[in-house]
């Protein structure tokens, strides 16, 4: 199958590249800058990303550009166009000021591959500290602003491109179009990827690497999981056996709710209800990242001890996605939080993995879903994270303190489901493209609050109380922070512009019907620096 490899060299939207490419019908693959696989005859071309180093850093991450050159078309981008300028003679700079935000290209060469339909004037977002301040010998400016004099730059008579600015970020209004031309004007894509190629693809490898085995897969209750496992279950059947851990940390009534959606899925499905178990293993504890390596030890301890009643079994499948095999290869070696769903498998365990979605962005396993014919219900749920509440508890963890957070968080969520909204423009576009199930009427379209945002959730400041007055009485209770953020592949995040009217009535609604909590606030810190679970 064609790829565009994408070498990443650090940067927070390689990602957003890679989810840019898969949209233009195209796979591709996001490898660290040194690893590059030049003996891969399926490969078209390459794309450098950012980096949050200069060029002049004794730490800076290069390659030996002689090995991609005449080989494949090549694109830089920030960093990217940054190192290949450097490297090959021309200079690199600081800038008199960082370069950060939206700018207009003032001159383009719109008869160049790389600006074909662009429109003078375009809007792009830069970010960097440093410029390109002279081209190498035989390269040539395509693009300028009126602050960066190399915008954008091709060697002559080679199909070598940089970029300073950012083309997969949402604010660089052609860049997709940019991309485009790359991925297939130039390198010849024959977008070929596809939601409906992958299930038929996907589904013959299963069969061909499974064979006649038996197949363990832990349930989480989200898509990714789901997904997997009715891709597993469409290929191999009832070999297939899933496992759904009840840890008492789930949302309110949500494990019975999932066994009852499994079962319409002809899924065959084990509940363990192992709540006790985690609560007296989290008695007392408060570091939250303690909280999740309990968690994570409970969990393989449950599910090793059920798995092993099954025998015959020889692979264990998860729903891992390529997002989190991305952030488990993070170059820069630093952990920001434990993942709960890469790691490899327990010795104990003597089994051999499968990971039949270990390539697809969110996104993309939510097409598979719809490819599949799931639920909407089911493909459309929120991430929700592994621990589950217990990293949306500030403290330690007690079965009172789940009860009052998942009232709170229910009465949230399904006003988020009821509450409709009508989007238009951009914010339409956006929202059709991830494939919510809406109709654009008057260049309307109307879609819950749930559907608009990437995920939302209630936070309990179990640590913290604060004085309220009800009826006559004082009170001295529980604040509940709620947050929701929109995304794209939840590597960065901004938070939700709810409506005021909802929030008041959400508000009111928790401090009326939850016992324990008298004050409700709405969390707006953007990811980064904050992250999207508060723990």
């Amino acid at each position: 199958m064609q790829k565009i490899i994408i070498l990443d060299f650090g940067s927070q939207t390689t990602q957003l590249i890679g989810r840019r490419v898969r949209e233009l019908d195209t796979f591709c693959e996001i490898l660290p800058y040194n690893k590059m696989p030049l003996d891969d005859p399926d490969v078209i071309g390459v794309i450098l990303s950012g980096s949050p180093y200069s060029v002049y850093d004794p730490e800076a991450f290069k390659i030996d550009l002689a090995q991609l050159r005449g080989r494949y078309p090549i694109l830089g981008i920030c960093y990217g166009a940054q190192f290949m300028s450097h490297t090959l003679g021309g200079r690199v700079e600081p800038a008199p000021s960082r370069e950060y935000g939206r700018q207009h290209l003032t001159t383009i060469d719109l008869a160049n591959p790389l600006f074909q339909g662009f429109e003078l004037g375009s809007q792009v977002w830069m970010s960097h500290g440093d410029t390109i301040t002279a081209l190498p010998e035989g390269f040539r400016c395509i693009a300028s602003t009126e602050t960066v004099q190399f915008a954008a730059y091709q060697a002559e008579g080679e199909p070598l491109w940089g970029v300073q600015f950012h083309p997969e970020v949402f604010h660089s209004v052609q860049g997709t179009q940019l991309l485009r031309n790359f991925v297939v004007g130039v390198c010849g894509s024959q977008q070929d990827w596809s939601a409906a190629s992958f299930v038929e693809t996907t589904v013959a490898e299963l069969r061909q690497q499974l064979g006649q085995d038996r197949v363990i897969l832990g349930l989480s209750g989200g898509v990714d999981s789901s997904v997997a496992a009715v891709l597993l279950n469409r290929a191999i059947g009832d070999r297939l056996t899933c496992i759904f851990v009840d840890h008492g940390l789930l949302r309110k009534d949500e494990f019975q709710q999932v066994m009852d959606d499994y079962k319409v899925l002809g899924l065959n499905v084990i509940g363990v209800d192992a709540s006790q178990k985690f609560f007296g293993d989290l008695a007392g504890v408060t570091d939250p990242e303690q909280k999740r390596k309990i968690i994570g030890r409970d969990f393989v301890e449950v599910f090793n001890a059920e798995a092993k009643k099954i025998t015959d079994a020889r692979w264990l499948a998860q729903g891992t996605i390529y997002p989190d095999r991305i952030e488990s290869l993070n170059i820069t070696g630093k952990t920001i939080k434990s993942h709960h769903n890469v790691g490899g498998l327990p010795k104990e365990m003597n089994l051999q993995l499968c990971e039949p979605l270990k390539w697809l962005f969110k996104d993309e396993v939510r097409r598979v879903g719809r490819q599949l014919q799931m639920p909407e219900h089911l493909i459309t749920r929120h991430p929700f994270p592994g621990p589950g509440l217990a990293v949306r508890i500030l403290g330690d963890i007690t079965p009172e303190r789940v009860r009052i957070l998942q009232e709170a968080d229910d009465i949230y969520i399904r006003a988020l489901r009821e509450y409709k909204v009508r989007l238009s423009g951009d914010e339409a576009r956006r929202v059709l493209a991830a494939g919510v199930p809406a109709q654009m009427q008057d260049g309307e379209v109307e879609v819950s609050l749930y559907d608009q945002v990437w995920q939302a959730g209630a936070i309990l400041l179990a640590t913290v109380r604060s004085v309220g007055v009800m009826g006559d009485e004082r009170t001295y209770e529980h604040p509940v922070a709620l947050r929701a953020v929109t995304s794209t592949d939840a590597m960065t995040a901004d938070w939700a512009h709810l409506p005021y009217d909802f929030m008041a009535r959400v508000s009111n609604d928790i401090i009326n019907h939850v016992r324990g909590v008298n004050r409700v606030c709405y969390d707006i810190s953007s990811k980064p620096p904050a992250t999207i679970e508060w723990e």
